[in-house]
């Protein structure tokens, strides 16, 4: 299937594009709808200035200043289709317009900031409909299976599979698809705005964040670690060079197959066991094995349904009396954290059936998962690293994403021979890079790094 497949349009807005409903019926709807949007963007926009350009017109939204210096953003519509989107699906069908080409913005990072500076004012798009749909998927996220075996197995296919040379395309040598920290020799989180991306820089700081929770996981020659999700390798083939011994979980076999082929050229493949199975499934000489055990952004795939599942299963596999866990997830802030988390684009489009912890629930889940066993030893949160990160992420597609990357996209997925299924393809990647951007840029959302250790278990002698 192809990716556009994997990731088909919300079934909300499928039923409206499909043919049951007369062309006159959908024209009149549409324009019910735009002026649904333009009322809202009349009132709701308070900071910043909007430029809406349709086939009726110009239309002006905010404060626009031109003597100010501050440009406004400007959106132009191509397809009246974009207003059923946006009221159909909100903010999720903002991002399917963009995809599609129903619209193009002069800014598309200032078009998502102004959504966060209007937030509560565009939050008359809002109707009934859509809110029906937000609840359910949250519901289904939640309580439907959604982080079932089977699911996670599926889940995983959709957000890794898609072509180990795409991801290549953008990312770090050693593949690391996670969050850098940038450090003074790189220019720290905006030294590419202040003096331009330079070669290496994305490098070296993937390495900084590798060895930044190697560190954290006290790991020492001779030891055992357990990882899962394996990415690409570069964590678990950092730690062997250390000296350790690693087993690397991961449910998808193309990265399985890179971990291991990278494992064998760093001359660490006898320290480097991949097994392509889920947490739930490890093997039972497992059992109390372990010194440490990492994972790096993979807990949102979890869910809340089965965090004591994980936790359990850690606590079985790690060593009783001395053992660390390290753990970095993209989080939400407290006051905006629910157990009940909606589809929106990233869980559309990338990251299937996920569900964000808060700084407080994990350790929370900790607690109610294996009482006593394990203490927070540290928490940090590194989301400003992450903007530059995905800056690095974006140029690298723009630069790659030609030739043999997508001739190999296009022999695995026929679709994409098709120009405009290739462009929603690109588009649906750039616009995630931007999304995400923005969020952590924002604080809208965290990247947090949480320590757990034994009780009692003591970094170094100090008395």
């Amino acid at each position: 299937m192809a990716p556009t497949e994997l990731h088909p349009s919300t079934h909300r807005f499928s039923f409206l594009a499909s043919g049951y409903l007369p062309s006159r019926v959908k024209s009149l709807f549409n324009a019910f709808c735009r002026e649904r949007v333009l009322d809202t963007l009349r009132e709701g926009i308070v900071k910043g200035g909007l430029v809406v350009i349709d086939d009726q017109g110009c239309h002006e939204f905010g404060h626009i200043d031109q003597e100010s210096g501050m440009t406004p953003v400007t959106l132009r519509v191509h397809n009246p289709v974009f207003w059923t989107r946006v009221v159909i699906s909100h903010d999720l069908g903002v991002s399917e317009a963009f995809m599609e080409g129903d619209f193009t913005v002069s800014d598309l990072k200032g078009l998502l900031n102004l959504w966060l500076d209007n937030r509560a004012g565009l939050s008359g798009l809002s109707t009934p409909v859509s809110s029906f749909f937000a609840r359910y998927s949250a519901i289904a996220i939640n309580s439907l299976g959604r982080q079932s075996k089977s699911m996670a197995k599926w889940n995983v296919e959709v957000a890794y599979d898609t072509s180990n040379e795409f991801f290549q395309c953008f990312l770090s040598t050693e593949m690391t698809y996670s969050c850098a920290i940038w450090g003074d020799e790189e220019g720290g989180v905006r030294g590419d705005l202040i003096d331009g991306p330079r070669p290496g820089d994305l490098e070296a700081a993937q390495q900084r964040k590798i060895h930044a929770i190697l560190a954290k996981a006290r790991i020492r020659p001779g030891d055992k670690l357990l990882e899962i999700g394996s990415g690409w390798g570069g964590m678990a083939i950092a730690a062997a060079k250390q000296g350790c011994t690693v087993d690397t979980v991961t449910l998808s076999r193309e990265q399985m197959a890179v971990v291991q082929q990278r494992a064998a050229e760093f001359g660490v493949a006898d320290r480097v066991r991949v097994h392509l199975c889920d947490y739930r499934e490890l093997p039972q000489s497992f059992e109390h094995a372990f010194d440490a055990a990492v994972t790096c952004e993979m807990i949102e795939a979890v869910g809340p349904k089965h965090m004591h599942d994980f936790f359990r299963t850690l606590d079985w596999a790690l060593k009783p009396e001395r053992a660390t866990i390290v753990i970095t997830a993209t989080s939400q802030p407290e006051h905006r954290w629910s157990e009940y988390q909606p589809d929106d684009f990233a869980r559309h489009y990338h990251w299937p059936n996920t569900h964000l912890p808060s700084p407080l629930s994990l350790p929370n889940a900790v607690q109610a998962a294996v009482p006593g066993r394990f203490v927070l030893h540290e928490l940090e949160d590194h989301a400003i690293h992450y903007p530059r990160t995905l800056r690095e992420w974006g140029r690298r597609l723009e630069a790659n994403f030609k030739d043999d990357v997508v001739k190999g996209l296009q022999s695995k997925y026929p679709q994409l021979r098709n120009e405009a299924d290739l462009q929603y393809f690109k588009r649906r990647w750039l616009y995630m890079f931007t999304y995400a951007e923005v969020g952590y840029a924002r604080a809208y959302t965290n990247l947090n790094c949480w320590t757990f250790t034994r009780p009692e278990n003591v970094r170094e002698v100090c008395a």
